[in-house]
């Protein structure tokens, strides 16, 4: 069989093989090439721990992170860095594809842009990531449904750029509290938002799973997009729903607060899966040491 790369470097293949993306440093900075050099004024040194667990239950881990730091001036002025987690969903290994592809594809476009706004940028990348999955769902029957969430903060300057499909999340651990950035799309959230439900209800309720916003599950998406200033000390948590299912926030304040990014990691999967990980667990803790004047030798 002979495979077709397209212009994104997706291959698409028979339905039991899966879906990659390519991920090329330089094309993401192509289209910066022809632009006027930039430097930050300022860049926030970061201590950056992940991990994803296939959890107690599931045959296969549908979820996935990713991340990209970069060392170019111009990327770091107008773009930042840029960290991610996704929660892929459908049947035979769609999640997974769906997964990968997102956040390749996101976090490439993210880079590429020529947009001036990094929010533009964002918001141009995922829905160029929801074209691609919807129409690779739609290419094969089995994969009806096909789709993904995703949470990502791109820390730009003393700014961080919040992106958020579906209902995976991402806090901000900040003087000793902690605060849910994102809103949960999922059916129960919005019932809980409106009053119909309590959140005692939420979390019993047997559509708590379903969630009403998706990249790839319908022909367009609307992202929601939410700025925070940055400050040093501060900790941003990034996951999916098999952490938030078995952890309370209060738990995730007491461990990301109280250790170092790889630990908290650990300690916060050991728990979820402790409590019967019934689902993939994926958690991304980004620690701001300090907010450091640019020099020429910030990045190298």
């Amino acid at each position: 069989m002979t495979e077709q790369p397209d212009r994104s470097g997706l291959v698409a293949v028979d339905d039991d093989q899966e879906i990659t993306a390519r991920f090329s440093r330089d094309e993401l900075v192509r289209g910066w090439r022809e632009r006027e050099s930039a430097v930050p004024r300022v860049t926030a040194q970061v201590r950056f721990g992940a991990r994803t667990d296939l959890g107690r239950v599931r045959e296969n881990n549908e979820d996935k992170f990713d991340f990209y730091e970069p060392d170019d001036p111009t990327l770091l002025a107008t773009r930042g860095a840029v960290y991610a987690v996704a929660d892929g969903m459908g049947g035979h290994a769609a999640g997974q594809i769906a997964s990968e592809i997102a956040l390749k594809l996101v976090i490439a476009g993210y880079f590429d842009s020529v947009a001036d706004e990094p929010a533009e940028a964002l918001e141009d990348a995922i829905a160029e990531a929801n074209n691609r999955i919807h129409s690779v769902a739609m290419e094969a029957p089995g994969r009806s449904g096909m789709g993904t969430t995703l949470t990502a903060v791109a820390l730009i300057e003393d700014r961080a750029l919040v992106a958020h499909v579906g209902d995976s999340r991402a806090y901000l651990v900040r003087d000793g509290a902690i605060r849910q950035i994102t809103r949960d799309h999922s059916w129960v959230a919005e019932q809980v938002r409106i009053g119909a439900l309590t959140l005692e209800q939420a979390e019993q309720s047997p559509y708590r799973n379903v969630i009403t916003r998706s990249i790839g599950a319908w022909p367009s998406v609307e992202p929601e997009l939410l700025e925070e200033t940055v400050a040093p000390g501060d900790r941003w948590v990034l996951c999916s729903d098999g952490l938030t299912t078995h952890v309370s926030d209060e738990e995730i304040l007491l461990v990301a607060g109280g250790h170092a990014p790889c630990e908290a990691c650990r300690q916060l999967v050991e728990l979820a899966n402790a409590r019967g990980g019934r689902d993939n667990i994926t958690v991304c803790v980004l620690e701001v040491r300090s907010l450091d004047l640019w020099s020429r030798g910030a990045a190298s």
